[in-house]
């Protein structure tokens, strides 16, 4: 799986738009989190990441967008994602939903969890 990433810098709006195509996951968020930091030492006042052409995310990818976004609200700036697609959405509902206590004993349990709730969301059985 790969992870291609496109920025769209808009000045006068002082807006990063990242766009996000392929996989988020183990093997692409470290590439992934090197673009992010590189974005958060400029002065954008947003960070926005597109994520219409993003098709899977695993806990590995969740968190370095959580990071991101935590070094940014820390500066006084802000993250934002938009045009998930259903699966991704899907990720983001239950993360919302989720209580302050771990639900999963690791991270490989997370992911089959994340990849089987994606696969369902996108109409296949994920095995």
């Amino acid at each position: 799986m790969n992870l291609d990433t496109k920025l769209h810098e808009d000045r006068d709006k002082s807006l990063l738009r990242v766009c996000m195509i392929g996989g988020l996951n183990t093997d692409t968020a470290p590439g992934f989190e090197a673009t992010l930091a590189e974005a958060i030492t400029d002065d954008w006042q947003m960070v926005l990441l597109d994520m219409k052409s993003l098709d899977y995310v695993s806990s590995a990818g969740l968190r370095v967008i959580f990071k991101a976004a935590k070094q940014l609200k820390a500066a006084g700036r802000s993250l934002a994602v938009a045009n998930r697609q259903p699966q991704i959405e899907k990720v983001f509902e239950i993360l919302q939903a989720l209580p302050d206590m771990a639900v999963f004993s690791n991270d490989s349990e997370l992911d089959e969890y994340l990849d089987a709730m994606q696969a369902k969301v996108k109409g296949r059985d994920a095995h």
